[in-house]
């Protein structure tokens, strides 16, 4: 994970098609995360998203897929409007990476 000014990027691993989304730990430096939709047509990418900002408790809108669209290996980018909003999300996360 890297802080920026205005949020961090982390990387996460996809497993695509199964049979439930849930974090499953961590492969590396990357948070490995199962997912129900296909790596087709970016539904994958859609889900991986939605599931992490699910997990953070922040909009969609704020992560950003900065790199591996196409991968299973992903950067993420999660953009901030304010500095003090970026520490709790840091918790959560460095939560789910401790606690698998």
């Amino acid at each position: 994970m890297k802080k920026h000014t205005d949020g961090i990027t982390f990387k996460v691993r996809v497993q695509p098609r199964a049979k439930m989304n849930t974090v499953v730990g961590l492969l590396g430096d990357a948070l490995k995360i199962k997912l129900t939709a296909p790596p087709v047509d970016g539904a994958a990418n859609t889900m991986c998203l939605k599931f992490l900002a699910g997990l953070l408790n922040i909009p969609k809108s704020a992560l950003e897929i900065v790199s591996g669209k196409t991968g299973r290996e992903k950067m993420i980018r999660l953009t901030v409007l304010k500095q003090e909003d970026i520490a709790p999300v840091i918790a959560r996360l460095n939560a789910l990476m401790v606690s698998i």
